[in-house]
């Protein structure tokens, strides 16, 4: 998909920003070269505003996106998500985030194997895509609290850097 995107958008330019910023927030284009967030269109100038560019960009983004039918496949399937991590405390839920190497395998399956071997539901699970956040953390909100012990064999797992509980 990158090398995709890579071949109609250079890495500095206004335009990767914009390209960016719709992968990661789940901004589709639609073949009308409109922008959309789910089925609320966006107005340019806001998009433009809050990225730091022109609305010009945003318009000429979403119109190279609506024109080339490579581009259109990734972009108008596109699909925002809600992230209550940052809100399970108030729910009554407990958010893991775990920071470690992105490229590495089983982070997800050792977690998920220890809240299961203690009966612990998992709400959501949400894993940054590490091409997209340099800084990419892997997020799990539980149903309910996390119990001592459970903390303590999540925190164990030597394949984790940085492991909060929110």
């Amino acid at each position: 998909m990158f090398k995709t995107i890579e071949k109609y958008f250079s890495r500095k330019s206004a335009g990767r920003l914009v390209v960016e910023s719709f992968l990661r927030y789940g901004i589709s284009v639609q073949p009308d070269g409109n922008a959309y967030c789910g089925g609320i269109e966006l107005a340019p100038a806001k998009v433009g505003r809050t990225l730091g560019v022109d609305r010009r960009v945003v318009i000429s983004v979403s119109k190279q996106i609506a024109g080339h039918e490579d581009l259109l496949a990734i972009f108008a399937r596109l699909q925002p998500r809600a992230y209550v991590g940052e809100s399970a405390h108030k729910l009554g839920f407990d958010s893991i985030e775990i920071s470690a190497d992105s490229h590495a395998t089983g982070i997800i399956a050792a977690v998920t194997g220890i809240l299961a071997k203690n009966k612990i539901a998992i709400r959501q699970i949400i894993a940054d895509d590490p091409d997209l956040f340099p800084d990419a953390k892997l997020n799990i909100v539980v149903n309910g609290r996390l119990n001592a012990r459970t903390l303590s064999e999540i925190r164990a797992l030597g394949m984790a850097e940085k492991i909060t509980i929110k």
